[in-house]
């Protein structure tokens, strides 16, 4: 086993590692350690800096650290690059956050809502947001059952409050990944946003907000590419 590559998973609103259930075993089975971090979400008194800490403890003193972010683990991810080794980071789905800007600012500053209602005005969907078409509109039905029947998650907004409290991006390679039929970011706004605030462009794959859920397979395909480009072997063990 190539114990030198290890994998941290961070899920986005909710907090809960379960949404990589589907990817952890994959990527097991190439050889790799997994952690899939599950964070205080529910917690009022936690903001980003606990999320961190959360990361952190979980990831111990392993190495060889490909962080990889998924929406709201966007804004956690870079304060755990900043504190540990982390040879590679992958933005998925992800919010991008600027130096002082808040979680609950984020959504105005990039004018999420109207990319959003936009994206739905050419699919000829409504605008407003509703849970299963939004998110699990490419999820396999016994997957989207699965995650249901854990019940919602709860969701502070303690995270949302804060400024996030880097003065820049780490310097870390990053990547972003972006799901080309994702329905709440869509991915012309993804592409403006990577663009503007951390001068890199996009990878695009099939697949919705939650490709985790709904195309684990590619995904692992996906993070290995980076990992092979980043200078890992490209067979583990």
């Amino acid at each position: 086993m190539d114990l030198d590559v290890t994998y941290v998973l961070i899920p986005g609103a909710g907090g809960s590692a379960f949404y990589w259930h589907r990817v952890e075993p994959l990527l097991r089975e190439r050889g790799h350690d997994v952690v899939a971090v599950d964070l205080p979400a529910g917690d009022d008194r936690a903001g980003l800096a606990e999320y961190a800490d959360a990361v952190v403890s979980a990831v111990g003193g392993r190495t060889g650290l490909v962080l990889v972010g998924q929406s709201m683990g966007g804004l956690t991810a870079p304060l755990v690059a900043a504190r540990l080794p982390v040879r590679l980071l992958v933005l998925l789905n992800a919010m991008v956050p600027r130096p002082g800007e808040s979680g609950g600012q984020w959504w105005g500053n990039t004018g999420q809502d109207a990319a959003a209602r936009r994206m739905a005005a050419r699919d000829g969907r409504s605008g407003e947001f509703e849970l299963e078409s939004w998110f699990f509109h490419d999820v396999p039905d016994e997957v989207r059952e699965a995650v249901f029947a854990r019940g919602e998650p709860a969701q502070s907004g303690t995270p949302f409050e804060r400024p996030w409290p880097l003065d820049g991006w780490p310097d870390v390679p990053t990547r972003f990944l972006q799901g080309r039929d994702d329905r709440l970011f869509p991915v012309e706004f993804q592409r403006r946003q990577a663009r503007e605030r951390l001068g890199i462009d996009i990878d695009e794959m099939p697949g919705g907000h939650l490709v985790a859920l709904s195309r684990p397979a590619e995904l692992v395909e996906r993070l290995e590419r980076y990992r092979v480009a980043a200078g890992w072997r490209a067979e583990a063990g």
